[in-house]
């Protein structure tokens, strides 16, 4: 079975759902992340937190973990949209068996 339009649209998804983590994942994922690890530092070394170095780098690797996951699900997601749309156009636009029998007979 050809996948040509199924691939085309898993590209053109994955490019939207990579736009809409810029604009709309980006802050939020860090946001989220920094937040769980300032939580989890808390948890750690008591409340309040002071700005020691490895604080700090708890709490920049959520940031960074947070991020990782909101790009992941944006891109991932935008891409098996895409992927279905275009799988679906290919099913849709894919000729039954019997035409493409009348088109050999017509060739031969």
């Amino acid at each position: 079975m050809e996948t040509k339009m199924a691939n085309k649209f898993s590209y053109i998804g994955g490019g939207i759902g990579l736009t809409l983590f810029a604009i709309f994942g980006l802050l939020p994922g860090s946001f989220i992340g920094g937040a769980l690890g300032l939580s989890l530092v808390g948890a750690l070394f008591g409340m309040p937190v002071e700005p020691t170095l490895s604080s700090g780098i708890i709490v920049g690797a959520f940031m960074l973990i947070g991020i990782f996951i909101s790009g992941l699900l944006f891109i991932s997601l935008c891409t098996l949209f895409g992927w279905l749309v275009g799988a679906a156009i290919d099913r849709i636009a894919r000729p039954k068996k019997s035409e493409k029998e009348a088109h050999k007979i017509l060739q031969v």
